[in-house]
């Protein structure tokens, strides 16, 4: 297409260099991720509000929920899955398959929560900064005997129990696509249950979910931590001198 524009202004110039120029002066079109939707619009204009779980270690269940959004590929399009777990007992305590990115699916999981878990003194809800947990039906729903919590960055570590259970969910126990919204629902509610009833968590010392959802107290991590601080390590060898 340029062509007749090098020719009649008689510039020389070969593909590679003259894509070089162009990105020297930010002048490419950026290449869209394909297959991939966005599920997380951030609100950093709105409150912020503090990340609560740092160094926050609960001891017992409903003490700390983790929420986030994934999405789930349906037809030639996406739905939208909310998922609420317990940081203790790594249970999901509430989740919600819908077909767009309102608020109402991460209004429906909450309910479920909140409603299969009466007993939650000092509980902390954290999440990302997503505006669906900005709406007013959501905070609504928390009120004023639940603290929130949120990300404070764009670090997943800082929502790292519910990255992880996503993973679990897409990665183990569910299909990679689903004809119809109907079939997906059916297969995310049976999903869900095998995570919580069936399978045993490393964290929760090898109870499953539901499980560990009615102890109290600490629950032995059973998983290796291959990333030991050096200073440790020496300390180690030292002693065994």
């Amino acid at each position: 297409m340029m062509n007749d524009f090098f020719k009649q202004h008689r510039i020389h110039i070969g593909r590679d260099a003259f894509f070089d120029l162009l990105r020297e002066r930010a002048m490419l079109v950026r290449r869209r991720r394909g297959g991939k939707p966005r599920t997380t619009f951030s609100g950093f204009w709105m409150k912020k509000y503090p990340n609560l779980t740092k160094d926050f270690i609960p001891t017992d269940p409903n003490q700390l929920w983790v929420s986030d959004i994934t999405y789930v590929p349906v037809g030639n399009d996406f739905a939208y899955l909310s998922l609420i777990t317990d940081a203790y007992s790594h249970k999901v305590v509430g989740f919600y398959l819908n077909k767009d990115l309102s608020a109402q699916g991460c209004i429906m999981a909450l309910k479920m929560a909140l409603k299969n878990n009466p007993q939650r003194e000092n509980l902390i809800h954290h999440s990302d900064r997503g505006l669906q947990y900005y709406s007013s039906g959501y905070m609504k729903l928390l009120g004023n005997n639940i603290r929130v919590s949120m990300s404070e960055k764009s670090d997943p570590l800082e929502n790292a129990i519910a990255e992880r259970m996503n993973g679990i969910l897409k990665d183990e126990l569910l299909e990679k696509y689903f004809e119809t919204f109907e079939e997906a629902q059916r297969e995310v509610a049976i999903a869900i249950s095998i995570y919580n009833h069936e399978r045993p968590h490393s964290s929760v010392d090898m109870l499953t979910p539901a499980m560990a959802h009615l102890q109290s107290g600490e629950l032995k991590k059973r998983w290796k931590n291959y990333y030991k601080p050096k200073s440790k390590q020496v300390v180690m060898q030292d002693v065994s001198f």
